[in-house]
């Protein structure tokens, strides 16, 4: 590849300076910018690596100060592109990531095979020319909002996968209970497994697989509780099952509790994430707003 010199990061280009002597270029990528060996391995196979602008072997040893480029290539997008609102509350070359409106379903399935997130983005990628698949770090369901993190090039979805992966996020919810919960902060560790008489639903059970939740209650109402929920696992449903099984259900969850007039949906929002920008390692927090049907919830029950 011609003008390495010349090129500047953008979703593709990624450049690193080298902030130790005697290091190979190998171990720089691996551990210092935190690349998996999976991926090393491609870009390696593929020569789309560069030691001061010039190819390099994986072993050669580099300096301080050397600047180690890698570059990743375009590929090709089968998500119909359409053009739907994105509420984005961060970004940069390697994340997107957007404060999901409820009853928007994350991607395209036989049922909805359009007007999801995912057509939104392939519809924002074009505009800004970014020739990269979607790849979704998390999932939010259909009737749940807030915090959704899409990858813009497979750096940036393996440095976020491992983070959700290895617990180094943390994720805060909001959400609005049935009942006054008696303690003003708690600690849920009930394992939760899949319900054997309806496997849509998940309950506690002893053989099912560790689940930890926090809880702090922010405001109390007269039969209603807001509650701030900080989860240190994440299995399917772990919030809804957890205050449900303390008898705190999630108002509007016909999953695991009643349906109401007061809300269509599960009145959960995931609202902060704390996590590492990938190219730097620096702290990030971003915040999504509550939406307008959960602030009415608030003021009726108020």
């Amino acid at each position: 590849m011609k003008n390495i010199n010349n090129l500047k990061e953008s979703e593709n280009i990624i450049k690193y300076r080298v902030t130790s002597k005697g290091l190979s270029v190998k171990k720089v990528l691996l551990d210092n910018l935190g690349i998996s060996t999976r991926l090393f391995r491609k870009l390696s196979k593929n020569k789309l690596i560069f030691l001061n602008n010039k190819k390099v072997k994986p072993g050669q040893l580099t300096n301080k100060g050397d600047t180690i480029t890698i570059i990743m290539k375009d590929e090709d997008q089968n998500i119909k592109p359409q053009n739907i609102p994105l509420d984005i509350i961060y970004e940069d070359y390697d994340l997107l990531i957007l404060n999901k409106q409820p009853y928007m379903v994350v991607y395209p399935t036989k049922s909805h095979k359009d007007n999801t997130i995912a057509n939104g983005i392939a519809y924002y990628f074009n505009q800004k020319g970014i020739n990269k698949k979607i790849r979704f770090v998390n999932r939010l369901d259909m009737n749940t909002s807030g915090i959704l993190v899409v990858a813009k090039n497979s750096f940036g979805h393996q440095q976020m996968s491992r983070q959700f992966e290895n617990n180094i996020v943390e994720k805060k919810y909001i959400t609005i209970v049935k009942g006054r919960l008696k303690k003003e902060k708690g600690l849920i560790n009930k394992p939760i497994g899949i319900d054997d008489d309806n496997p849509i639903r998940r309950k506690v059970k002893d053989e099912g697989k560790e689940a930890v939740t926090k809880y702090k209650v922010i405001e109390k109402y007269k039969d209603a509780s807001l509650v701030e929920v900080k989860i240190e696992t994440g299995r399917t449903h772990q919030i809804r099952v957890h205050l449900s099984s303390i008898g705190h259900p999630i108002i509007g969850d016909t999953l695991y509790n009643e349906e109401t007039e007061l809300i269509k949906r599960q009145a959960l929002h995931s609202y902060s994430l704390k996590f590492k920008i990938p190219r730097t390692g620096k702290q990030k927090e971003v915040i999504a707003k509550i939406p307008n049907d959960m602030k009415r919830l608030i003021k009726l029950l108020k």
